[in-house]
Formats: structure tokens, C-alpha cells, sequence
């Protein structure tokens, strides 16, 4: 279930794994070096050559290192979160999603909606094992500040965004989409899914609505 909800997790790029050879030399003791042909311009390195003419004179920088993953979990904890054991089941497969980042470095950021303000527990650290200790304190409380939530969660993305362009983002919603009216969002920029952990006999299925002005994937929990 944790690999479905994180269908948000980019792919291995084809190749990624393949095991290192050696290389050929070309010229020299240190072998060929290899060139991209986009990016960011390596300076010096062009202007050893002397000074540009053409584009073909340019030398670009290799990306060495892939960029950096973050996975923004949203968790509505609201007192209507409660029934059916909705949130403590969502807390398994939350506990499976930091297990996946820690082994994949991932960095997290998590937000909380409940009582009268959403709240930041971690904002793009590392994912570490101390996350066990807060996801077995979290519970279930007060009102559905879930509009408030989205809306820091945007302001934020599009900062972090800016800083870091490079990096890859994902959004993890997880609610009951249990509102008494649905706001007007506009969707996350990066992809999101929307895990749905409405239970019981008479369901509302505002989450299923909220993920399509979200622009999000939708997942219910039981499926």
C-alpha cells in the first residue's frame, strides 16, 4: 500500500543501476572526460580553451549527483479522522512512507490539520527513525483547518521551488474530505495524491471532489 500511495515516487531512471566500467583513455592518464550539452555553462573549463566564439565552444557542467527528492505528507487530523480507526490505519502506511524515505534519503516535510490551525512537525529535513516517536503521538482532535493547510503548503512549495528548483516534489493529502464546504484551491505544482479515509455507512465523498480541484490522483484507503 505504501508503493501505491507513493505512485508519487518518481521512476529509476533506466540505467541507474547498471554496474560502473571501466572507462577508455583518450590521450592522457585521466581517460575522456564526458560533456552535457545543456545546463549550466562550466567556465573555466571553457575558458581554458580560449575565449568562446560558438556555441560548440562551450562547456557545460555534469549533473554528478541526482536531485534531491521531497515528499510533503499533509495528514488532516481532525476529530472526525477517529472513526472507524481511519487515522490509525493511515498511520501504518505512514510509518511504511518514512521507512521508504529513510532508505531512499528522501527529505520530508509534514503537515498537520487539526483543532484551529494547521501545524509544521518537520519542514524538508532528512527523513530519520525519530519520526516513529511523533507518528505514535499523533491523534485525533478539534476541527478541520484542511483549506489553511493547502493553502501554507502552496506558499511554501513555491518558495522551496525557487530555492531549489532542481528538486523533485511530491504531496502526499491524506483526509476524510469531511468539510462542511469545499474551498476554492487552485492544485498544488508538483503531483499529488489524495488518500481517502472516509469510513463508515453514510459517506459524504467530498475527498473524491477535493482531489479534482486539487488536480490530484485519487487513492481510497481500503482499495
Amino acid at each position: 500500500m505504501a508503493k501505491k500511495a507513493l505512485g508519487i515516487r518518481p521512476r529509476t531512471d533506466r540505467g541507474a543501476d547498471a554496474k560502473p566500467r571501466a572507462g577508455h583513455l583518450d590521450h592522457g592518464r585521466q581517460g575522456k572526460g564526458r560533456e552535457a550539452r545543456a545546463g549550466s555553462i562550466n567556465w573555466p573549463g571553457t575558458l581554458l580553451k580560449g575565449r568562446p566564439r560558438l556555441r560548440q565552444d562551450l562547456l557545460f557542467r555534469l549533473r554528478s549527483r541526482a536531485p534531491h527528492e521531497l515528499w510533503l505528507v499533509i495528514v488532516d487530523a481532525s476529530a472526525s479522522t477517529r472513526r472507524h480507526s481511519a487515522l490509525s490505519d493511515a498511520k501504518g502506511l505512514l510509518a511504511q512512507l518514512f521507512d521508504d524515505a529513510y532508505r531512499q534519503r528522501a527529505r520530508l516535510a509534514l503537515l498537520t490539520a487539526s483543532g484551529r490551525a494547521p501545524s509544521w512537525q518537520v519542514q524538508g529535513l532528512k527523513a530519520s527513525k525519530d519520526l516513529r516517536h511523533w507518528l505514535d503521538g499523533l491523534g485525533a482532535a478539534g476541527g478541520t483547518p484542511l483549506p489553511q493547510a493547502l493553502s501554507e503548503a502552496a506558499q511554501w512549495l513555491e518558495q522551496r521551488q525557487r530555492r531549489l528548483p532542481a528538486e523533485q516534489q511530491r504531496v502526499l493529502l491524506i483526509t476524510d474530505g469531511r468539510l462542511k464546504t469545499l474551498p476554492l484551491l487552485q492544485p498544488l505544482n508538483c503531483p499529488t495524491l489524495l488518500l481517502d479515509i472516509e469510513r463508515g455507512p453514510i459517506r459524504l465523498g467530498r475527498a473524491r471532489e477535493l482531489a479534482t480541484r486539487l488536480n490530484a490522483a485519487y487513492h481510497h484507503l481500503d482499495l
